[in-house]
């Protein structure tokens, strides 16, 4: 799985479409293995990034849970703990 990717699911407020933009862009450069495609493939790389970005926000929405909404800046808080636990400077 990309570390790029975050989790978009159960989060208050709601992922953007931005965010789901931006996790379906990272998905097709892993799957693709292209950072920036040639002019060749772009339309289809892009074309790619769009219906993913649609079922992604098509499937976050149509999730159910009994889970309380996390909070992003708690989630962003506890990232950074493990970064700095992985990675001593």
């Amino acid at each position: 799985m990309c570390r790029n990717i975050k989790s978009l699911f159960n989060f208050e407020p709601p992922a953007t479409e931005e965010e789901i933009r931006a996790a379906s862009l990272q998905f097709v450069r892993k799957v693709s293995g292209f950072n920036k495609p040639s002019k060749a493939n772009e339309a289809a790389f892009l074309a790619a990034v769009d219906e993913i970005a649609v079922v992604t926000s098509t499937l976050l929405s149509s999730l159910e849970t009994n889970a309380s909404p996390k909070d992003r800046t708690e989630e962003a808080a506890r990232a950074r703990t493990r970064s700095v636990q992985r990675f001593p400077k």
